[in-house]
């Protein structure tokens, strides 16, 4: 039997320490809130998106960052693995669009409270309103330095500090600092599945409006660095929703060194031919309309007097004297809705942070650090990110799982 501290009661500190319990070791949860999973409560817009049920390959292909780091840990615990624990613990779940899995009853808080009472049950020590300081190890783990001073000595130590998102519910960077004192490498650190800013004065325009099933692609200059299909959101500085935040993942790095273009396809399911088509038909049915007064069945009423904007065309000029040429380049717009991306909002937005405690130094079967036996490292505070859809928590789970239950 081991003593094992465990730094941060988020999600993975939390699985971290019961997998560690379960196997009859003795268990301290460290955290520095008032109440253990505080991150997890606002996730999924206060719903916690546990997990996603997608087959394997679509949980790898949704990892942005050192996917093969994972395969160890994916297959160790699978999302099944997940879905099954929390039935167990008493939280019943449900898949919904994009195989995204909640609480059936849709509070973040079940989760919590399902959690909470299984670590009373399995006897973990929580020290709540308990900030650690420093993590003490030459070869091997020794201590944990409270920010009282108070040393506790153990024989494991969890770092599950999270990452340098949402910093109002704890996350403050404490595990980087953590792995950089023990020698590890720390990768560079940047927002992610965050808003994006654009320079063109209409989003300000379009601020709240909402656009369903259309495609975003993002260029740096000539080159395709980002494209799918989904839900997007106007704001008042730029662009959000899933959609976005998922685009923000792929173009961080390069979006710090230039402006890239964002282009949207207001109706992904017609071709080119086919939105033509449609808008011929549209002018045939409002042949002596102004073509201000043609065009209100295309687009959601806000977007109406932008789109007139951007079409260049007269918007009173009667839709049977509008040229082919015009015609086409309104389609053009439909089909290519132009925006430029000038930056990242910051981390007080992101849901995740990308980059961490640099992968090649620690045991993916295991999540221990290669330089220091008896500290392990799991969750976001690890170079691992991926997309929106439960894809993170399942991180956060599965590498929480291999490193409690690799303790004994």
């Amino acid at each position: 039997m081991s003593k094992v501290l465990v730094i941060g009661g988020g999600a993975a500190g939390m699985f971290a320490a019961l997998f560690a319990a379960y196997n009859g070791n003795e268990v301290h949860l460290f955290e520095k809130n008032e109440k253990l999973g505080k991150k997890l409560f606002i996730t999924g817009k206060g719903r916690c998106n546990i997990t996603n049920a997608g087959d394997m390959d679509t949980l790898f292909a949704s990892v942005v960052m050192n996917s093969k780091f994972l395969y160890s840990s994916f297959y160790g615990y699978t999302n099944q693995d997940v879905i099954d624990f929390f039935q167990r613990i008493g939280v019943r779940t449900k898949i919904e669009r994009g195989n995204r899995v909640f609480p059936e009853s849709d509070h973040s808080s079940d989760v919590i409270a399902g959690l909470t009472r299984e670590l009373q049950q399995q006897g973990v020590h929580i020290h709540l309103h308990t900030e650690v300081k420093k993590v003490v190890g030459d070869d091997r783990f020794q201590y944990i330095e409270l920010q009282n001073g108070q040393k506790i000595f153990g024989d494991n130590c969890i770092v599950a500090t999270g990452g340098f998102s949402y910093q109002t519910t704890g996350s403050t960077g404490d595990g980087y600092r953590f792995a950089k004192e023990c020698g590890h490498q720390v990768t560079d650190i940047r927002p992610s599945l965050v808003p994006l800013e654009v320079k063109e004065w209409y989003a300000k325009e379009l601020q709240g409006l909402s656009l369903r099933n259309v495609t975003a692609t993002v260029f740096d200059d000539k080159k395709k660095v980002y494209e799918d299909f989904g839900e997007m959101l106007f704001t008042h500085y730029g662009v959000s929703g899933p959609l976005i935040l998922s685009a923000s993942s792929y173009i961080c790095d390069r979006v710090r060194e230039k402006e890239l273009k964002l282009v949207i396809d207001l109706k992904p399911a017609l071709s080119f031919e086919q939105m033509d088509q449609r808008v011929l038909r549209d002018f045939g049915d409002n042949m002596n309309k102004q073509f201000k007064n043609a065009i209100g069945k295309l687009f959601p009423t806000k977007m109406v007097p932008i789109m007139l904007e951007l079409s260049r065309i007269d918007p009173d000029k009667k839709v049977n004297l509008i040229s082919k040429e015009e015609r086409q380049n309104f389609v053009k717009l439909i089909k290519n809705f132009p925006m430029t991306i000038t930056g990242l909002r910051d981390f007080n937005e992101a849901i995740i942070t990308k980059g961490g405690v640099n992968v090649k130094e620690i045991n993916p079967t295991t999540m221990e650090s290669k330089k220091v036996s008896g500290i392990y490292f799991v969750g976001e505070v690890l170079d691992v990110d991926a997309l929106t859809g439960g894809f993170n928590l399942q991180i956060a789970w599965s590498t929480a799982h291999a490193a409690g239950s690799s303790i004994y």
